[in-house]
This record gives C-alpha cells, structure tokens and sequence, in this order.
C-alpha cells in the first residue's frame, strides 16, 4: 500500500483538511445578536458604567477577592482589564466606554488597596509610567542638531551656574535614612564658652 493512499489518525494535524475552515469575514454575514455582545448596550453613559463597576467593587465577597488577588501581585491594571473585557462579553458596555472607564477605575482600586494598607501594583510592567518617553541625552541631541541657539543658550547658562558654585546634584531616592533630620537645638552662646581655667594658651598647647 502506498504511502500516500495511508489514512492519517483521527485527530491529528495530518488528518485535518486546511480548506476546512470558515473564509475571512464570515463573521460579518452571520446574526451576532445571539451573543450579548451582539446586542445593543446596557450602559452607554461612561459615568454610570463607573458606577456600577464600583457598586461592584463594595461587594464583600468580591472585595475580598480582589484584595487576594493584589497579594499575589496581580497588578490593577490586569484586574481592570479582566473587568472591561468581562462586560463586554456580558453585554453591558461597548470597548469605548470600557476604555473611558479605565483609569478612574483602577485609582479607585488603588484608593481600596492603601485604605486596607494592602500593597499593589499599579501597572503590570514597572517601566509603564516612563515607557516612550524621551531621555536627556536623545533631548539635548535633538536640540543640538535641530535648534542649535537654543542647545548654545541652555548650554552657557548651565556653565555660567556652574561657575557660580551650584553643581547639580543627582536625586536620591527618599527613605527613612535620607529623611531630613531634625535641625540642631540652638545652644547659647555663653553655655559653649569653658571656664578660663580650662582655656590653654598656644605656648601651653605646644609644650
């Protein structure tokens, strides 16, 4: 029996026919009201979408979960967009209110959160709130290149400063240790003079 005239196993990717599947946009010319996305809304107004996504949130079962969730790390983020994603499959609002709804939403969660001293995470990557932005360098590059009397008039007010004494100082990161210390009781002056008999000379100090 000839290799080719072999019948490939029942389930395997062999035995599956690739011409065996809907064309693209079949989806487009089918009724899609038989899912609850398919429907028309139940919320159109972003705030009352806001509303009832943290009427959900006082729930108790629900807020203990939630909080089981930030201790295991699961950033607010990822929560939020697990919400969005679920009420739209549940019909009850399009993906732009869900994007409107975003962020109030996950400050009240963060708001939650540091109410019950549980710590979070804001976002899933930790770069998030500095990702896409445009360091000194790559600035003052640009600048060189595109505006040089701009770059020339920054760059001698910041030698003339220099010259002056005030070098920049690179910013530490706040902790308990870097905390400001509390500034030195006043001593009067006369309790820091010492007696006379206690006073030697510069004669007495040498021998």
């Amino acid at each position: 029996m000839d290799e080719m005239e072999m019948e490939a196993p029942v389930g395997s990717i062999e035995a599956k026919d690739p011409f065996a599947v809907a064309p693209p946009g079949h989806s487009l010319t089918e009724d899609n009201s038989k899912w609850a996305w398919g429907k028309p809304p139940q919320i159109v107004d972003p705030e009352q979408a806001l509303e009832v996504a943290i009427a959900s949130l006082q729930r108790p079962k629900v807020r203990d979960e939630m909080f089981k969730l930030l201790y295991t790390g699961v950033s607010i983020e990822v929560m939020v967009e697990g919400y969005v994603l679920q009420a739209f499959h549940d019909g009850k609002f399009m993906p732009d209110v869900g994007m409107l709804i975003r962020p109030p939403l996950g400050m009240y969660i963060a708001h939650m959160a540091e109410e019950a001293g549980i710590p979070y995470r804001l976002f899933e990557n930790e770069d998030a709130g500095t990702e896409g932005q445009m360091d000194d360098q790559t600035f003052f590059s640009m600048m060189k290149n595109n505006n040089p009397r701009m770059f020339e008039f920054i760059r001698e007010n910041v030698n003339e400063s220099i010259r002056e004494g005030n070098m920049p100082s690179e910013p530490t990161e706040e902790n308990f240790m870097t905390m400001d210390a509390p500034a030195p009781r006043e001593v009067p002056t006369e309790e820091m003079e010492m007696p006379p008999e206690e006073i030697e000379t510069e004669e007495e100090a040498i021998i």
